[in-house]
């Protein structure tokens, strides 16, 4: 890929406005946002080396980019480039800035079916159990663990809860996800003890003098980032001994496979993850099914 970063005035303005433009009208979430940003700058320095800029370029230009991520790439990333591309241009067809979609009639790579990675039950009870919960940080290490595992939040719906949005009286929280979608989630028993106990033991300890909203703070006083918490999840995985490589998302991988090993169904579960297609939530039925043949396979005489 060239390794100039020059790009054309004109081309960072018609990113920043399609950008600008896609927030107020779809609420999408910033780490969306950013990754439409990168993808699009990555085009952008690209076509500027060859000195084309997007509205310049055609169809072939852009093909032999994307082929050229998927050279030192996943699948998964060139389609994800494809499809901002795809947007981007959609959105200047709309506002009549080009009568040109040189990302049209691209075929996306074909991604197939691609399982969550997920733990088993005694390997969640483990990694939960992990914080030390002796200290502060390790008590809020605890019941973050707990309240990801009960509810199937997302991280970055974890560390921005609110204490308003959080109900210790009815046990649940109400959580904004996704294209600012609201819904209401159940914590559980032990959660629900974990979370009091943290916030009647450890968070005033941790703020001081402090103020905050946000129900888990550091030491500083503030709410933690996804990149702390994720490499929370790795120490505490390796305190627990799991080998096996992990995601930020492990524990809502895992409470979604595990409700529906127990039985819950496909409909309540695309509710608590807060998925907005119920086709999302059906590549948790993979996983549940291939984790109950290998447990046949184990344990069945004849298996």
């Amino acid at each position: 890929m060239p390794h100039s970063t020059k790009i054309s005035t004109e081309d960072l303005r018609l990113i920043d406005g399609f950008l600008d433009t896609i927030w107020l009208e779809s609420g999408l979430s910033e780490n969306t946002i950013n990754s439409y940003r990168s993808d699009l700058k990555l085009v952008a320095v690209h076509l500027a080396n060859l000195d084309q800029t997007l509205f310049s370029t055609d169809r072939q230009t852009l093909r032999d980019y994307l082929d050229k991520r998927g050279a030192t790439g996943s699948r998964r990333t060139v389609s994800r480039s494809l499809s901002t591309l795809r947007r981007f241009y959609r959105y200047a067809l709309t506002e009549e800035l080009t009568d040109i979609d040189p990302s049209a009639d691209i075929a996306a790579p074909s991604l197939g079916k691609t399982l969550p990675k997920t733990l088993s039950e005694t390997q969640v009870e483990d990694l939960i159990k992990a914080p030390d919960i002796s200290t502060d940080l390790g008590l809020r290490d605890r019941a973050m663990l707990e309240m990801l595992y009960a509810t199937g939040l997302r991280v970055s719906e974890l560390i921005t809860l609110r204490m308003n949005e959080i109900d210790l009286v009815v046990g649940a929280c109400r959580v904004l996800g996704k294209g600012e979608k609201e819904r209401l989630v159940p914590l559980g028993e032990q959660a629900l003890g974990w979370i009091e106990r943290y916030i009647s033991e450890a968070r005033h300890c941790l703020l001081g003098q402090r103020v905050s909203e946000v129900v888990f703070v550091t030491r500083r006083g503030v709410g933690m980032s996804r990149q702390a918490f994720w490499q929370n999840i790795k120490r505490y995985a390796l305190v627990a001994g799991i080998t096996s490589r992990l995601s930020p998302h492990t524990l809502r991988h895992a409470f979604a496979t595990h409700l529906l090993n127990h039985g819950a169904d496909l409909r309540s579960v695309q509710m608590l993850l807060g998925h907005s297609s119920l086709s999302t939530t059906q590549i948790y039925t993979h996983v549940a099914r291939a984790r109950l043949q290998s447990l046949h396979k184990s344990h069945h005489p004849r298996g």
